[in-house]
């Protein structure tokens, strides 16, 4: 039986990605374009090896009563059971209920929007998704109803091509990773050429509320870092891919479905909901 060297085969993906963010980093000087430039290039990676269920663009995230997020990075969806996504010049609107995910791309982990910090602009634009009212309702699976689902969590992360901070420890990153709490509370992020990290945190939900958007936002609100763990530099990208896939496949697996009257009612109809 002939065998492959993983190991060598991921570093081979890692090298391909970093050099490729590397070189838009050093040759687009245009802030505009080279913002555009990286999030494509992270783009067009999750969208290569991420499995077809999941969709991967920048969007707008909205909801039932027609509030909207900040305009996001990445925004990786459902792409089998939400049903509807507006796009509109190549620009995609996406209903809350359909999202695993959602990042912020930057050149650099350290760097500043005005006199927000990356780590908290970023955030920021975490917290704008979470905070969005999401439906749930009945499904059927083999030809059993099922009872409507809780809400699922949203992964919130920031995805950088390198560190402008520090190497001799990673104390100011985890120390502005920790600041952000609640519904802006980071879950992870790459560097592409210093390392991935995650966010361990401690707290559950309070399954006994009825109320799933309060109970998602009570979660949020009450969680606590228990650690930040980074992983070497050469792994970076290997490391943050199988730990997404990790996430999105096995700790959130499918979402919930998606009550289409909640979307409907915005415009006096209200849909048959038997055959």
């Amino acid at each position: 039986m002939s065998k492959i060297d993983l190991k060598k085969l991921f570093e081979g993906l890692q090298g391909q990605m970093v050099f490729q963010l590397s070189t838009n980093r050093e040759f687009i000087t245009h802030p505009g374009s080279k913002g555009d430039a990286l999030e494509n290039a992270w783009i067009e990676w999750l969208r290569k090896y991420l499995p077809n269920r999941y969709s991967v663009d920048k969007a707008i995230v909205i909801d039932y009563e027609g509030n909207t997020s900040h305009q996001i990075d990445i925004v990786i969806y459902d792409n089998w059971y939400t049903p509807f996504v507006f796009s509109q010049n190549g620009f995609h609107y996406i209903p809350a209920e359909g999202v695993y995910a959602v990042f912020e791309v930057k050149p650099d982990i350290q760097g500043n929007v005005g006199k927000q910090t990356y780590i908290e602009y970023a955030a920021e634009k975490i917290e704008s998704v979470r905070a969005l009212k999401r439906t749930s309702t009945n499904m059927i699976n083999s030809g059993t109803k099922l009872e409507p689902r809780g809400l699922t969590k949203i992964i919130g992360g920031i995805l950088t091509s390198t560190n402008s901070f520090t190497h001799e420890n990673n104390d100011t990153i985890k120390k502005h990773l920790s600041a952000q709490i609640g519904l802006g509370g980071i879950d992870l992020g790459c560097i592409a050429d210093y390392g991935f990290f995650y966010v361990d945190y401690d707290g559950q939900e309070e399954y006994k509320t009825s109320d799933f958007n309060q109970r998602i936002i009570d979660y949020y609100n009450t969680r606590n870092i228990r650690e930040i763990i980074f992983s070497n530099a050469e792994n970076s990208l290997v490391s943050f891919f199988l730990q997404l896939t990790r996430y999105i496949q096995q700790a959130i697996g499918t979402i919930p479905a998606i009550d289409l009257n909640a979307y409907a009612n915005t415009i006096g109809f209200t849909i048959d909901q038997e055959l």
